[in-house]
This record gives structure tokens, C-alpha cells and sequence, in this order.
């Protein structure tokens, strides 16, 4: 159970795909969803698109969902989606230790986190 939204940009005057953002694995009991987002074209990369995706699908969990939580895994290594996802409210809430095998070797996962109380909107 989950949804998922496109995410485009303006490219003059034509509007391109350029990758996905969604709540996935939502629990209406607990209320929680898991955030992810992909953008696949690094040219959209640092242009502020994926942070206004983000506080999007925050907004539509929070407000339109009533959720409490909203979570994400991140490798530990990723440090540049790990400031990001601090700049929109994430907190870090744990690691798992070598959670990902991948490539011959063996990858730390932190689990980041923000709620309802905690988010400031768009």
C-alpha cells in the first residue's frame, strides 16, 4: 500500500519526467509511511527540485494522510541525501549495521525520521 507522485520540471516550454517521490508501506493503525524519492537525470541534481518534492509528499502525508511518521533508510555513505533529508526535518534515529550486501561488501543503513509534531510545512 502506497502512493506515488511524478516529478517533473518546466524544460522551456514542455514539462519532462524526471523521477518519482512516494509514501510507501503506509500504516494507517500506527500511522507511518516510508518516504522514498529518485531522481534519475543528475542534470536535475542540486536545482531544489527533489527538497520542493520532498516538503510536497510531507505535506500530503501529514495533512491530507494524518500521519505521525514519516520514515526513510539511507546509506550511510549518502551523505549528500542525508543533508537533505536534515534540511526538510529528518532526524536520524538509529543505524543498522551492515544492513545492505552490495557490491562484495557489506553497507551501513541509518533510519531517519519526522513527525507531525516536528514538521514545520512547506
Amino acid at each position: 500500500s502506497g502512493q506515488v507522485l511524478a516529478i517533473d520540471a518546466s524544460v522551456g516550454t514542455d514539462w519532462v519526467h524526471i523521477g518519482n517521490t512516494g509514501l510507501h508501506n503506509i500504516d494507517m493503525v500506527t500511522r507511518e509511511a516510508e518516504f522514498g524519492i529518485f531522481i534519475g537525470e543528475k542534470s536535475y541534481w542540486s536545482q531544489g527540485l527533489g527538497r520542493e518534492a520532498t516538503l510536497l509528499t510531507l505535506k500530503h502525508g501529514f495533512e491530507d494522510l494524518n500521519l505521525n511518521r514519516i520514515f526513510l533508510f539511507v546509506f550511510e555513505n549518502n551523505l549528500r541525501g542525508i543533508a537533505a533529508y536534515k534540511a526538510v526535518g529528518f532526524v536520524q534515529e538509529g543505524i543498522l549495521r551492515e544492513a545492505i550486501y552490495k557490491n562484495g561488501r557489506y553497507y551501513n543503513v541509518l533510519v531517519m525520521s519526522v513527525l507531525h509534531s516536528e514538521w514545520k510545512g512547506c
